[in-house]
């Protein structure tokens, strides 16, 4: 029994994850545990376990006698979160790179390869998940257990709204996972470091340009 509540709040909790950053739910919107569980076709206990999970990712909020609402982003949350994400991904590059990309170093290959295909192919729409699945590759093969934990969900909060500009830096955006790739699986902790770093700060960049003028 707990299993499957278990099994169906994870299952709730995907789709809703997905659905947020790919703004098919929009910031602002209300989520009503009536209604999801409906459209889901569960009771409303495996929805509230996916809420709170949500609300701990950061993508909602919830306040009392309103309910749930998918979050909005001040320009100094989104920066905040961009500098935590660069100093964790560039300590991910070093050590995956002393491990020489360790049992990953074939999956690191792998994304590479398929992204390389998506860009030469023009599939714009392709790159948004290799680029989730290669950072978190990237995490994996750092082998700290306690690194991967804290990157996984930043990881997946930075995906929301990755896709910025994304067509206009399509071939640099994935000469860059490429670059790093081949310094990690090279063996060369500095040069993984240093080109991590530089990557993440283009994103802040772009992320500074976007990001709602709501806050500061």
């Amino acid at each position: 029994m707990l299993g499957g509540v278990v099994a169906k709040s994870l299952s709730v909790l995907t789709a809703l994850r997905a659905e947020i950053i790919e703004g098919t739910i929009p910031a602002g919107t209300r989520l009503k545990e009536e209604a999801i569980a409906a459209r889901f076709g569960v009771s409303r206990v495996p929805i509230r376990e996916a809420l709170l999970q949500l609300e701990s990712e950061g993508f909602i909020q919830t306040e009392k006698y309103k309910g749930a609402t998918v979050s909005t982003r001040s320009q100094r949350e989104v920066v905040e979160l961009m500098q935590v994400r660069r100093g964790l991904e560039v300590l991910a590059a070093t050590l995956a790179a002393e491990a020489r990309g360790g049992e990953r170093a074939d999956d690191l290959r792998a994304i590479v390869e398929q992204g390389r295909r998506a860009g030469d192919a023009g599939a714009v729409e392709e790159l948004p998940p290799l680029i989730l699945e290669f950072h978190q590759v990237v995490a994996r093969a750092s082998g700290n257990t306690e690194l991967i934990r804290m990157l996984d969900g930043l990881l997946r909060r930075i995906a929301w709204g990755f896709e910025l500009e994304l067509e206009d830096r399509i071939d640099t955006s994935w000469a860059d996972h490429a670059a790093i790739a081949t310094a990690i699986l090279g063996g060369s902790p500095v040069q993984a470091g240093y080109l991590m770093d530089e990557h993440i700060r283009k994103d802040e960049r772009i992320y500074r340009r976007h990001a709602a003028p709501s806050g500061t």
